[in-house]
């Protein structure tokens, strides 16, 4: 069965190629975008994700995860023991914002 679905997916694609159906999509020629993180996540997670950040509505983890890779980033660039105190408490508090808000989706999501 899987052989014969596989000829109709490639019957199909290439009918869309002759009839100019795959032409002029958004990213046409460029090289797909990285989805290696995806690789460890449910197809589902990954989807919806994909789906609700190109409409601009990100999880609060998402937004959190930013934030934090941008304070890791202001403690290598800080100088002096008080701006990487600073910077440290500012991770520490975003580390245990993400932690809560991974847990948070886990559990609405019934994983």
């Amino acid at each position: 069965m899987t052989q014969s679905f596989d000829r109709l997916v490639e019957r199909q694609i290439q009918k869309a190629l002759a009839e100019g159906k795959l032409q002029g999509l958004e990213g046409e020629g460029k090289p797909l975008p990285d989805r290696s993180s995806e690789a460890f996540v449910d197809m589902a997670t990954a989807v919806a994700s994909r789906i609700m950040a190109e409409a601009g509505a990100l999880p609060e983890e998402f937004k959190i995860k930013k934030l934090l890779e941008a304070a890791k980033q202001s403690y290598r660039d800080a100088q002096g023991d008080d701006a990487k105190r600073v910077a440290m408490a500012l991770i520490a508090d975003l580390q245990q914002r993400y932690n809560i808000a991974v847990e948070a989706r886990r559990r609405f999501m019934g994983s």
